[in-house]
């Protein structure tokens, strides 16, 4: 298929995240409001380069527990919060998991179709402050026509995870073994230094924090293999016999604090600006896929965005894969044989790094972006798992 140019094309002129903070009471961002988290990440990217905030165009910001603390537009609160200027506007987006993600494509394609200049796509959230399914108010969100048409019913996320291991055979030590790579993996880039330049400082209660808290590095399949199942119930192990009930906290992403953002531009404006291109979002896809598997859309998006791009996977020099669950890049890695398995993940992922809803599709491309950058490669490709069934793909091009 051929690709068809953009007439403007998006790019990323910086893409910063905080420290990943064990979303509980006792964790380094626990103390600290959403609003005042995001607010920091903001200022904290606007401070590293000399343009006037006041062009930018737009805020979008990615944030799933709409809820409490993070209720009232988040992302403009915090534009507020961080003293910037008040003509620029904000909307919140809600695409689950992959909320920031979106809030990129929203923002990219705003600037290719000559509608905006500048735009902050971010997001943030705090799950220890506003715990995950605050939103729902204890309330049915499916509605009498979804349950008669998926009787007799979709599935918790986390059972969910147990039927994609199970499709694709995959076992307990399987699982294990991955969640172990993503914390060495995100060991060795925290000590090599390798997230230095992507994590601003963020100022708490007990001071700067700076440095990913939810890395395990000591963990060994040995330690895993003596955690329980999270998900097991009776009532559904009837329902699908087939499942094996290895899903655990450890091979799961880790429920954190957090906020990312990353600034967008024409390639106008930012040569106007005199600012420096880093990457250019070269194709975006969105795709659905079963909902009761519910994790299984990166799968069709990726050949989507690949067929849109003009690309195979083995011109793609780096593969971020939200690790909601282990089970999902493996999944992934048996559908795409010819993939290297070593070009995904490779600094460790959400089971390491934790999951802050609304905060990890930004948070996974700053990261890329970074990585192709200290490696020298060119493609990047951004996959999201989302609740419903879901996924967004994006490709970037660094420069």
């Amino acid at each position: 298929m051929q690709q068809v140019q953009p007439r403007t094309a998006a790019v990323i002129v910086d893409a910063v995240r905080t420290a990943s903070g064990k979303g509980r009471p006792g964790g380094a961002l626990a103390d600290v409001h959403p609003v005042d988290l995001l607010a920091r990440t903001f200022r904290a990217l606007l401070d590293r380069h000399d343009f006037d905030p006041g062009l930018v165009d737009d805020v979008l910001v990615g944030c799933v527990s709409q809820a409490g603390e993070q209720s009232a537009t988040p992302g403009r609160m915090a534009w507020l919060g961080a003293g910037l200027p008040s003509h620029v506007p904000a909307a919140t987006i809600d695409r689950k998991c992959g909320s920031s993600q979106q809030a990129l494509h929203f923002a990219a394609q705003a600037i290719m179709s000559g509608c905006h200049d500048a735009v902050v796509a971010a997001g943030v959230e705090s799950m220890s402050r506003v715990p995950m399914g605050s939103a729902r108010m204890d309330a049915d969100p499916y509605g009498t026509a979804v349950r008669a048409r998926f009787a007799p019913g979709l599935v918790p996320q986390g059972v969910a995870a147990e039927l994609v291991a199970a499709r694709w055979k995959l076992g307990r030590d399987e699982l294990d073994a991955y969640a172990v790579r993503s914390h060495a993996l995100a060991a060795r880039a925290r000590e090599s230094g390798a997230f230095d330049r992507e994590i601003v400082p963020v100022e708490t209660p007990s001071g700067p924090f700076d440095r990913d808290e939810t890395i395990r590095p000591g963990s060994t399949v040995d330690k895993l293999a003596g955690l329980r199942p999270v998900f097991e119930r009776e009532d559904l192990a009837a329902r699908f016999p087939e499942i094996g009930w290895h899903v655990t906290a450890g091979n799961s992403s880790q429920i954190t604090d957090g906020a990312a953002a990353l600034l967008v531009m024409s390639e106008a404006r930012c040569a106007e600006l005199g600012l420096t291109p880093r990457a250019r979002v070269h194709t975006m896809a969105v795709r659905g896929d079963d909902p009761l598997l519910m994790l299984t859309a990166p799968i069709p998006a990726t050949r989507l965005v690949l067929d849109r791009a003009g690309l195979t996977l083995d011109t793609i020099d780096h593969i971020e894969i939200n690790e909601a669950f282990a089970s999902v890049p493996l999944a992934w890695l048996a559908e795409f044989p010819e993939a290297d398995p070593a070009k995904v993940n490779p600094r460790g992922g959400a089971i390491a790094l934790g999951h802050p809803l609304g905060a990890s599709g930004a948070r996974l491309t700053a990261t890329m972006l970074h990585a192709l950058e200290d490696g020298g490669g060119r493609y990047g490709l951004q996959l999201m798992c989302e609740a419903g069934g879901m996924a967004n793909a994006t490709i970037i091009e660094r420069l």
